[in-house]
């Protein structure tokens, strides 16, 4: 399965952003879905899972309340809406699949599929 993801990019501290990932091959609608975040000298942050029938979602706590994450398995998406972005939100965000089990998984270790990353700046 390959990932694509988009929807990155430039917006002032309270604003909005929604990143898509769409897949292609593979049996998406098993999957659970992930997204994560990097900075520069830092380690991959996981941000949100769902799992494979979208039923179950965990967030990091730094962005409970603000971001929400869903999935379509018809068109074969995962979504983040992300609001009330802060500045501590500018990061790549990568979106992820784990292909086997079907456990929503923090740990980045347990995702076997990776998109390209997106890059969101949220300026002060």
């Amino acid at each position: 399965v390959q990932l694509q993801a988009s929807g990155g990019g430039l917006v002032q501290t309270g604003g909005a952003l929604r990143l898509s990932c769409t897949a292609s091959g593979g049996t998406f609608r098993t999957y659970v879905m992930g997204w994560f975040r990097q900075t520069p000298g830092k380690e991959r942050e996981f941000v949100a899972a769902i799992s494979w029938p979208g039923t179950k979602t965990d967030y990091v706590c730094s962005v409970k309340g603000r971001f929400t994450i869903s999935r379509d398995n018809v068109k074969n998406a995962v979504y983040l809406q992300m609001n009330s972005l802060q500045p501590d939100d500018t990061a790549v965000y990568y979106c992820a699949a784990k292909t086997t089990g079907g456990s929503t998984e923090r740990d980045y270790s347990y995702y076997d599929r990776w998109g390209q990353g997106t890059l969101v700046t949220v300026s002060s």
